[in-house]
């Protein structure tokens, strides 16, 4: 980075956005020049740069204006701009530091964030039993535990960090539900297959879904991570589950051929869902049903326990 004092036209750019953009972040968020020449415009300093590729990395990847800016304004000296675009925060301090994004998440998962940033795991793990115990598997998802993971992933996306707090924090999710598994266990048939695609490791959704079918009583059987296409059949083949539910986390896994083949196979589920965000829709062979929310495939494979449950006449 150049130590000399740029001009707002300099520093567009240097960081690709609009000088109306710079004024934006100045007029809203403080984030303007710092030098200061009687008789010239103020000019922007590295620091002043700094601040800004913090800004800018942050809002691409998805991060609030507001949440961006009050990383970006921390002092000099916990900022690093490694490269171009990639700003690096220093790391967290006692008590959690930094800060992690959740939205508009209300208290409960801002505790949780924080309490993820201290790697305090007793806090997270009381929070999320609490909140499973008062509201149940698909709400501490949807309002709880998905705006924090989501808010550790952008943080690392921008920072490269936070991969202790994404460890304790995942293995603290995945202990959960497994308590709710546990002391839910299906008694009925199962008849829902849980699996990831091949090369797929990301499990956490996955998990969810098993302990919100085993809190609705719909008996499942759970494969996890990274299962290459031929054990899939052949544990379609062997269990004959009336719906599988294949995840896949990038389109890296995402593979349509993986999906075909279920539909293909000698004993077809019912009901075939292609879960997750690595998942194109419009790739998807008719047939294949896409939920968006973890609400929405509960709902499809509750469903269809109910009608194979329903009595037969004649």
């Amino acid at each position: 980075m150049a130590v000399e004092a740029l001009t707002a036209g300099a520093v567009a750019r240097r960081l690709g956005v609009a000088v109306t953009t710079l004024r934006t972040w100045h007029q809203r968020y403080g984030l303007g020049p710092s030098q200061h020449t009687p008789g010239q415009h103020r000019r922007y300093t590295a620091t002043d740069l700094a601040r800004l590729e913090v800004m800018r990395r942050l809002t691409a990847d998805g991060v609030s204006p507001a949440e961006a800016a009050r990383w970006a304004r921390q002092d000099p000296g916990s900022v690093r701009v490694d490269e171009p675009g990639r700003a690096r925060p220093a790391p967290a301090r006692d008590g959690g530091g930094q800060t992690i994004p959740v939205g508009r998440a209300g208290p409960a998962a801002r505790g949780l964030a924080r309490a993820a940033m201290r790697l305090d795991s007793v806090a997270v793990g009381d929070t999320i039993a609490r909140t499973l115990t008062d509201h149940g598997v698909v709400h501490t998802w949807d309002s709880l535990l998905r705006p924090v993971l989501v808010g550790v992933g952008e943080r690392h996306a921008a920072t490269s960090a936070l991969v202790d707090v994404e460890h304790l924090l995942s293995r603290c999710v995945s202990e959960a539900f497994a308590g709710v598994t546990r002391t839910a266990p299906p008694a009925g048939p199962q008849r829902v297959l849980l699996a990831c695609a091949d090369e797929e490791q990301h499990t956490l959704p996955l998990e969810a879904l098993a302990a919100a079918l085993a809190e609705a009583g719909v008996g499942y059987r759970m494969l996890g991570a990274r299962v290459p296409l031929p054990a899939l059949l052949e544990a379609v083949d062997r269990t004959g589950p009336a719906a599988v539910v294949l995840w896949s986390h990038t389109s890296a896994t995402a593979d349509p051929a993986q999906l075909r083949a279920l539909l293909a196979a000698p004993h077809r589920p019912l009901l075939v869902l292609a879960a997750g965000p690595g998942w194109s829709a419009g790739a998807l062979a008719p047939g294949v049903i896409r939920p968006t929310r973890l609400a929405e495939a509960l709902a499809l494979l509750v469903a269809v326990q109910e009608a194979l449950e329903q009595p037969t006449t004649g």
